[in-house]
């Protein structure tokens, strides 16, 4: 049972203050904008409907079904606490957080160091302007975007105090009146446009209830668990409204409803490994597959799924501390690092680590003598780097979804091999059955149907990257193409280097390559350069009329290059 009353504004802040509302841990963090706030405050002086809060009300005394934290006043997440008994009447606000913590900033507090400021001179028949910012010499003098205002010039005053003195004299005449005085305000209609937006703030912060909050009445007959998956469900049903959360932020928040130690977890789990592409969704979704169980549904997730999560969260960093460290070892860290990688190969070399008959200690330590007495460290290596070099679990055109019959197809077959080796040639059938463009036998013919990106990545002895370089025609484009030279060869990856933005669009563009690499002005160490790109040594075929033969040749270091890390 619901039941509506309303409130004002500013009557709300106060109790947020005072945590009479306060965040249940199921509540993700603020994700609005500062533009987005800025238009909130607009709605509210206009008398616009802005929907309503609810919330769930937990007597004084009570044990409450969720661990909470208390509104941000500065932006900042605040962790939740664990409290077995409350000292108040507290309402736990399960929809409406954003329109809360925009008020509360906006007239108690600051985000990104910036507290709000309302424009006395806004046209008030079309636009109540707000604007956040730390400097209050950094607020717009003039209107730029809005021509038609009656008065081109802004009068910024802080929102704060603003409802501090308005609060303090309860008096909104009085107040217009000291700020045309102080303000030594002439003109009849910027006087009028004070009064009238002071009037304005007044009415819809201090005076009107212009909040609807519905509270829910908890039914105590019912068991905590029970009572604890109703409000579960509610909150679910009202992410179909306002700023939606994403399956995964869904998922999260019904996990830490299960279990409030969820959001440590979370959080510290993310904190530590997040560089390595372990986003929420990714974490979450590496949850449910230790389990074996890849197709996971929100409708299905359970406190089962919490338990699990919290039961074996040593193991878990245990697992992800493992993880990174092969990554270091194999020279794949800063590949992961410096892009956005594909996270699926990174789950199954997970799995295999988690479910080694092996203690925390030694999951933790297990790459530690990876250069030694490690017969698995090669193996699994050569298992990813096949895959990555392939694209098998690119996005597009990987010949399946890697996401959905990629994770299910690898899932049920290395759950096979629990406490085994791991099973490299199986995973590798899994490729050739599915069926998907696979091979590890490369040539000439195949080398630019593999990743490009992972390519480059080896080429470069896993330093450069795509990210902070040009990919550049060794020989130009455009000569080769009054050559007649086939498209397909002329941007062909034995015909790519990788160059910084400075030199591949100013000194090199579009030289002949054997005028360019000659010139001591361009290339100051040519052995070097040689080396670093992979060029073959023949200068005889370093000219566009030999370009064939150049890129055959190049091809063949390419190849040598990629066997030398995967052999």
């Amino acid at each position: 049972m619901a039941i509506w009353k309303t409130y004002r504004i500013s009557d709300v802040i106060s109790e947020i203050a005072e945590e009479k509302f306060v965040l249940p841990v199921i509540q993700r963090p603020l994700v609005w904008t500062e533009d987005k706030m800025e238009l909130l405050f607009d709605t509210l002086l206009k008398g616009d409907s802005f929907g309503g809060v609810m919330v769930i009300e937990e007597e004084r005394d009570s044990k409450p079904l969720f661990n909470f934290r208390p509104f941000t006043k500065d932006g900042d997440f605040v962790a939740s606490r664990q409290v077995d008994n409350l000292a108040q009447l507290q309402n736990f606000v399960i929809d409406g957080q954003q329109r809360l913590q925009t008020f509360y900033i906006g007239l108690k507090g600051s985000i990104n160091g910036k507290v709000l400021y309302f424009d006395l001179y806004s046209d008030f028949n079309a636009e109540f302007e707000f604007k956040f910012e730390n400097e209050m010499q950094k607020l717009p003098k003039q209107s730029k975007d809005n021509a038609e205002r009656t008065i081109p010039e802004h009068n910024w005053y802080l929102a704060s105090g603003l409802l501090k003195r308005l609060k303090d004299t309860n008096d909104e005449d009085q107040v217009a009146a000291e700020l045309i005085t102080t303000q030594n305000i002439t003109n009849d209609t910027h006087k009028l446009h004070i009064t009238k937006n002071v009037k304005a703030f007044y009415k819809n912060v201090i005076t009107a209830e212009t909040l609807g909050i519905s509270k829910v009445v908890i039914n105590k007959s019912f068991n905590e668990t029970a009572n604890r998956q109703r409000i579960v469900e509610l909150f679910r049903r009202l992410n179909d409204g306002g700023t939606k959360l994403s399956s995964f932020d869904l998922v999260a928040s019904i996990l830490k409803g299960f279990a409030w130690e969820m959001e440590g977890f979370l959080i510290e789990t993310l904190e530590s490994y997040e560089e390595i592409g372990l986003s929420q969704d990714n974490l979450i979704k590496l949850i449910f597959i230790l389990q074996d169980n890849h197709k996971k549904e929100m409708a299905s997730i359970d406190g089962g799924d919490a338990d699990f999560a919290i039961k074996n969260r040593d193991r878990i960093k245990c697992t992800l501390k493992s993880l990174k460290d092969f990554l270091i070892h194999s020279k794949t860290y800063d590949y992961y690092k410096d892009g956005s990688r594909s996270f699926i190969p990174l789950f199954f070399i997970a799995y295999h680590l988690f479910h080694k008959p092996l203690d925390n200690n030694g999951v933790s330590s297990f790459f530690d003598n990876y250069d030694a007495g490690n017969t698995e460290f090669p193996i699994i290596k050569k298992w990813l780097f096949h895959s990555l070099i392939n694209g098998v679990f690119r996005s597009k055109g990987a010949g399946w979804i890697p996401y959905k019959t990629g994770i299910r197809k690898l899932l049920e077959e290395i759950k096979h091999h629990k406490n085994k080796v791991f099973p490299i040639d199986e995973l590798f059938q899994v490729y050739t059955d599915h069926p998907i463009t696979f091979t590890t036998q490369y040539d000439s013919n195949n080398l630019d149907q593999l990743d490009s990106s992972f390519i480059y990545y080896l080429m470069y002895d896993q330093a450069k990257t795509i990210r902070a370089n040009d990919i550049d025609h060794i020989m130009p484009k455009s000569i080769l193409e009054n050559l007649g030279y086939d498209g397909t060869k002329i941007n062909s990856i034995k015909n790519f280097q990788l160059i910084d933005y400075g030199t591949n669009r100013g000194e090199k563009n579009c030289k002949a390559f054997s005028i360019w690499i000659n010139n001591p002005a361009f290339v100051t160490d040519k052995q070097a350069f040689i080396k670093l790109h992979l060029i073959p040594v023949d200068e005889n075929i370093w000219i566009e009329d030999k370009f064939e033969d150049f890129i055959e040749e190049r091809a063949k270091i390419i190849l040598t290059k990629i066997g030398k890390y995967t052999a």
